[in-house]
């Protein structure tokens, strides 16, 4: 009989140690898949332009973007761990990469970014390829809404400001005249296109934030579309950001002179491109050269532009340095503006 009981007690206390282990793995694993506040970046694609670009004629094939992979959520505690054992895997605090906005609202600015860099890019190869690029006014941007402006939660970041009180305007200085003229307080009934579609909205005129003129309280850049003959558009579906202006310039300007740039060479780069020519620095520089050498490109430029970084953190010097640290044989290529790229590729191919 005591043995029996001693049994009982003894098979008692594995079934609540089973118990406790199962609820201990339990916590553990939900642990693991809790959410941090922070999202991984890591090194993404090279991916031919001409594939994004819609020509009557010749696309290039060899010229390259460069992406850097963003988790589309805040990685998990074990994402987080994890990713300390991928050297160019960073982790970024929401609040530095959303900068405030929600997810949605931070799609629409890169959306916004891309869409202005492919502008940018065949409006200014079309000038370089001695075209003339015409430029149509289609309204402002919305890029933030401010806090005391009556439109809060009724406007949406990337949303196009057509029009006030029954006027279209033809451009944005138009626009903030027209604002500006209108008492305070006083109403205004603003049409808007969002997804495609016109919207209404009614507000009052306040003090902007950092003007102090009257206004509807949201910061805004122009809206246009370029339009060049021969027709050349880009669209690059599901990719975001500013950072493939370069590229697009470059493959832009092969399409619409016929010059082949690299005669069949891999030429990969990074850099944003202003309505001017200018390449400007761009975020994650040390990954794309990871994807760029993987992905077997020959050259990668990098933009030398020191905009509010020291000359040791400029996209070129810290693509160098990456490329030395891994070996790679891609030629590194300092550029300040798209004729830097131009030149570099006449003079070598």
């Amino acid at each position: 009989m005591a043995q029996e009981q001693q049994d009982k007690r003894q098979g008692k206390k594995q079934a609540r140690n089973w118990l406790l282990f199962i609820i201990a793995l339990v916590l553990v694993i939900v642990g693991l898949s809790w959410p941090t506040n922070y999202y991984l970046e890591m090194p993404g694609q090279a991916i031919s332009t001409g594939q994004f670009v819609k020509s009557k004629k010749p696309k290039p094939n060899n010229l390259y973007l460069v992406t850097v992979s963003e988790t589309s959520r805040p990685a998990t505690v074990w994402q987080y761990l994890w990713s300390y054992t991928q050297k160019y895997t960073t982790r970024i605090p929401s609040s530095e990469l959303l900068g405030g906005e929600t997810n949605s609202q931070y799609e629409e600015l890169q959306n916004w970014y891309m869409e202005t860099s492919q502008q940018n890019a065949i409006y200014y190869a079309a000038k370089q390829a001695g075209l003339k690029p015409r430029l149509d006014y289609k309204g402002v941007y919305v890029m933030q809404v401010q806090k005391h402006s009556s439109f809060k939660n009724k406007l949406q970041v990337g949303d196009t400001v057509l029009g006030a009180n029954g006027h279209r305007f033809k451009s944005t200085e138009e626009m903030m005249r027209y604002l500006q003229k209108q008492p305070l307080h006083a109403r205004v009934k603003i049409m808007v296109l969002r997804e495609g579609k016109q919207q209404f909205f009614t507000g009052k005129i306040v003090k902007v934030a950092g003007t102090g003129k009257p206004g509807i309280g949201i910061q805004l850049v122009e809206h246009v579309q370029v339009t060049t003959k021969p027709r050349l558009t880009i669209n690059a579906g599901e990719i975001g950001g500013p950072s493939a202006g370069l590229m697009f310039t470059l493959t832009s300007y092969e399409t619409f002179t016929g010059r082949q740039l690299a005669r069949g060479h891999k030429i990969a780069g990074t850099g944003t491109i202003a309505p001017d020519g200018k390449v400007g620095i761009i975020g994650g520089v040390d990954k794309k050269v990871v994807a760029a050498d993987k992905a077997g490109a020959e050259v990668f430029f990098a933009p030398t532009d020191t905009t509010g970084v020291k000359k040791s953190a400029s996209n070129y010097a810290i693509a160098k340095k990456t490329a030395q640290a891994i070996h790679s044989k891609m030629k590194i290529v300092p550029v300040r503006t798209f004729n830097d790229a131009l030149n570099y590729l006449k003079q070598n191919y």
